[in-house]
């Protein structure tokens, strides 16, 4: 936890990227404009020729550092929950009661987010509408279990294993801590997508957020 919390630099797994776009300006340009382009087009829509064209940059300098826009795209969503798994790290460290840091963390990934001015090559904001949209997209591929081996997704499971371990903390005989905890997490995505595209199927709206309701759901889960 010290580690983590005196470290700003994101971490993501070497093995998505050939180049670490933190590495240099050229590759801050590739994250802070592949976020812009996806959020405005969409994933589907998304090439590193157009990328390429936005930052005045060959589309073949793009892949020098990311093999494909696959891998990109695990690289964004590895950032942003890496990002989120540092904000409840830091927000939830010092909370001795068992219940109330539960209920942060759940505030921490259900919560509308903010610009992070420690990252300024990052727009957060857009990051976040990207991760509600698109986020599936990163696993659901033929080649997920192999991703999977090779730790392409082991910010996400540390994630889910911070909030397993807290419910566990509030009652230790909770029989699907996992199951609860990645159900918060994907859950809270899920609602904000209904929230801005099937209202009539959500009860989140500008007066009841997904917090109001993960929060409500978990403690009457797990108190049974």
């Amino acid at each position: 936890m010290i580690n983590l919390l005196s470290n700003l630099k994101i971490a993501v797994p070497d093995k998505i990227y050939l180049k670490d776009p933190e590495s240099s300006a050229l590759g801050k340009r590739i994250i802070e404009h592949s976020i812009k382009l996806i959020d405005e087009i969409g994933f589907d829509s998304f090439t590193f020729k157009k990328l390429g064209s936005r930052i005045g940059s060959n589309e073949s300098s793009i892949y020098r550092y990311f093999e494909n826009k696959h891998k990109l795209l695990l690289y964004l969503t590895s950032w942003y929950w890496a990002w989120i798994e540092y904000q409840l790290v830091f927000a939830t460290h010092s909370i001795a009661d068992q219940s109330k840091r539960l209920e942060k963390a759940i505030e921490i990934v259900t919560r509308e987010v903010t610009e992070d001015r420690s990252f300024t090559h990052i727009n957060e904001i857009a990051l976040n509408r990207i991760i509600v949209n698109e986020n599936s997209k990163s696993y659901l591929t033929k080649e997920v279990d192999m991703e999977n081996k090779d730790g392409y997704f082991v910010i996400y499971k540390r994630l889910v294993g911070r909030i397993r371990e807290m419910i566990q903390g509030v009652n230790p005989n909770y029989k699907f801590p996992s199951s609860l905890a990645s159900t918060i997490i994907e859950g809270a995505l899920h609602q904000h997508f209904l929230k801005g595209h099937f209202k009539s199927i959500t009860d989140c709206d500008e007066t009841v957020t997904p917090y109001d309701f993960f929060k409500s759901a978990t403690q009457k889960i797990i108190s049974g």
